[in-house]
């Protein structure tokens, strides 16, 4: 069922509130045929350029896991990383990551890979969020490191942003921002709606 945002002095954070007990409500079984399912969807319908390096995420707080398809984006030869936090109130970095190789903890509850590993800069980023609209926005934790990374990404010609989410995390409308920024792509187990 789609959400509809409150009139409420702050509907973010009632939402993040909303959304976060909904999804962490999710089986476990049903958690992991969507993970399968969004892979499939996506490999169909978003076609990175061949060796494109893609950004993934490690999955936290329910988050529907992007795994299963950075493994099969390996397997086609895309190399894969996965952000790390640089500080507060900074866009995130990127780093080389393999499947298997070991992570480090990172702050928020994320998974990291060590800070020794090389920099990387992707062409196809894989966001998470709490909630996503038909516009392309999406709700996420607050700290809008994903906005600044987005912003920054885009000064490159090309890049790709694509949100991979669960149909129930769909809004009607989200409240924005001026710094928030759109997706390109909004993936989840039901189909892809291209955006952009």
């Amino acid at each position: 069922m789609p959400l509809a945002p409150n009139a409420t002095a702050d509907p973010k954070k009632e939402l993040r509130a909303t959304l976060l007990a909904r999804r962490r409500a999710l089986p476990e079984e049903t958690r992991a045929r969507a993970a399968g399912e969004a892979a499939e969807i996506f490999l169909d319908a978003v076609r990175p350029p061949a060796g494109e390096p893609v950004a993934g995420y490690w999955p936290m707080r329910g988050e529907l896991d992007p795994r299963p398809l950075m493994a099969r984006l390996a397997g086609r030869g895309h190399p894969l990383l996965l952000p790390a936090v640089a500080g507060e109130g900074r866009p995130l970095t990127f780093r080389e990551w393999r499947e298997g190789e070991a992570l480090t903890a990172g702050p928020f509850g994320t998974r990291e890979p060590p800070a020794d590993a090389p920099e990387g800069a992707p062409g196809l980023i894989i966001v998470p969020l709490l909630a996503f609209d038909g516009a392309g926005y999406r709700l996420g934790y607050g700290k809008g490191f994903f906005d600044m990374t987005l912003a920054e990404l885009r000064r490159r010609p090309g890049v790709i942003a694509v949100g991979f989410a669960y149909e129930a995390q769909r809004a009607e409308r989200l409240p924005r921002d001026d710094w928030d920024q759109p997706l390109d792509w909004i993936v989840t187990e039901h189909k892809a709606r291209k955006i952009r």
